[in-house]
């Protein structure tokens, strides 16, 4: 199934305006991970020759601690590699929902198309609009950039 990408960056942001757009002390959080975090320069050097052919789109919310951790580093891949990374942000849970887990809104009824149930959710798409992978949480490789580089090399 291809998802419309144009769709997708109409109703996200680039990373790094998610993170100034966010609210004190998140926002400082945010940054002093992002300032913090020293890159695997083999793996973002590698992953910038996949750039021009993925677009990375997250899920996150400022209260979520793994959100604080995964998505500053997704904006210095960003930054480094040129790989396009949109945020759905604002994601709250919904505690007096029998049924769903997400409050829509503010959470992007996309939490429901993409089938949400952990952040941050990280996807990769192809340029076409393919999903080629997701990482939940955190990665499982031992950095961000190495399951990012993984996951595109495993689709080339």
């Amino acid at each position: 199934m291809n998802n419309n990408l144009a769709e997708i960056r109409k109703k996200t942001v680039p990373v790094n305006q998610y993170i100034n757009n966010l609210k004190q002390p998140f926002k400082e959080k945010f940054l002093i991970r992002k300032q913090m975090y020293q890159l695997k320069k083999e793996a973002t050097h590698r992953l910038r020759k996949f750039a021009s052919r993925y677009m990375i789109v997250a899920f996150s919310a400022e209260w979520c601690k793994d959100c604080t951790i995964n998505i500053p580093v997704l904006a210095l891949i960003s930054e480094t590699t040129d790989l396009e990374t949109r945020i759905f942000g604002g994601l709250k849970k919904d505690p007096l929902s029998p049924t769903g887990k997400w409050r829509i809104p503010p959470s992007p009824q996309e939490v429901k198309t993409f089938k949400v149930e952990k952040i941050p959710l990280i996807i990769i798409f192809d340029k076409e609009g393919k999903e080629i992978g997701r990482i939940t949480e955190n990665p499982q490789e031992p950095t961000l950039e190495e399951e990012l580089l993984k996951i595109i090399l495993q689709n080339n």
